[in-house]
């Protein structure tokens, strides 16, 4: 990373603060400096190490134009790393994590494409053709996949590698990156199981500021990568046809109006753990 990691503004941040000694992993022994009135503290020397180390490895990912999947869904992540994720322009998971994500990606990619095929019913007229009930049915399933889904629509093939906050709530999503040999990133802390991920960025990943403070390092790393990149742009769908075909807007209503929301659908392929 071109921007050597301050341990003052990682302290700053309480970067440091681990859980309750009783609470600990003893695989994170490594990571923890002493402990301190009941609780570990993490040795922040490591910890910039080991965001140097992620951040050159993402930033090399990025350079290359794959895309990385940032993952939190615990309530004091989730706006940090939407923010963080859109401003490098990388896909994002922050609502609950859709089952079969990764394992299942072909039936997530084409619940993505329904959204596209609802905004060019719109943009070629073929939405007013609906009656009233229909459109709003179908803005139905558009909000919902939107809700569940915006935020990986350009994210067209399987991500490179995932960066997790809170590996124990993101358990799922890792069980499926490791499955499909997806490299993980992600802030542990002690009382989580560094084994389970390949970049350790032993971290407080309960504090918004801890949160913010290591995004912030490592999306610039990501941003530093997208800036030197020489290579073509990691490849789009080809561009959709302009008009709907009759068919798809069969299909559209049909699901709008009968089947489940393809999010819910989604979701019900779940992970065999």
């Amino acid at each position: 990373m071109a921007k050597k990691i301050d341990v003052k503004e990682l302290l700053e941040a309480g970067v440091h603060f681990g859980h309750m000694t009783r609470k600990w992993d003893p695989n994170m022994a490594p990571y923890i400096y002493m402990e301190r009135n009941g609780i570990h503290i993490i040795n922040l020397y490591k910890t910039a190490a080991k965001i140097e180390e992620a951040g050159e490895a993402m930033k090399k990912i990025a350079a290359s134009g794959r895309k990385i999947l940032f993952v939190a869904t615990k309530k004091q992540a989730k706006d940090i790393v939407s923010e963080k994720a859109l401003a490098c322009n990388m896909p994002y998971i922050t609502e609950r994590w859709p089952g079969g994500m990764l394992t299942n990606f072909v039936t997530i990619r084409k619940a993505v494409k329904k959204m596209a095929t609802i905004d060019r019913m719109k943009k070629d007229g073929t939405f007013m053709t609906l009656s009233k009930k229909e459109r709003l049915q179908v803005d139905r399933l558009r909000s919902k996949l939107e809700k569940n889904l915006g935020s990986i629509a350009d994210m067209s093939r399987l991500p490179a590698a995932l960066f997790v906050v809170d590996i124990k709530a993101e358990h799922i999503a890792i069980k499926e990156a490791q499955k499909l040999n997806i490299p993980v990133f992600a802030m542990v802390d002690t009382n989580s199981d560094p084994r389970e991920v390949d970049y350790v960025i032993p971290a407080n990943d309960d504090a918004s500021k801890s949160i913010d403070k290591i995004l912030t390092l490592v999306t610039d790393a990501v941003k530093d990568g997208l800036a030197n990149r020489t290579s073509e742009k990691d490849g789009e769908d080809a561009p959709e046809a302009e008009e709907v075909a009759a068919e798809e807007v069969a299909a559209i209503v049909e699901e709008a109006v009968e089947a489940p929301a393809a999010e819910e659908a989604a979701e019900e392929t779940k992970s065999e753990e």
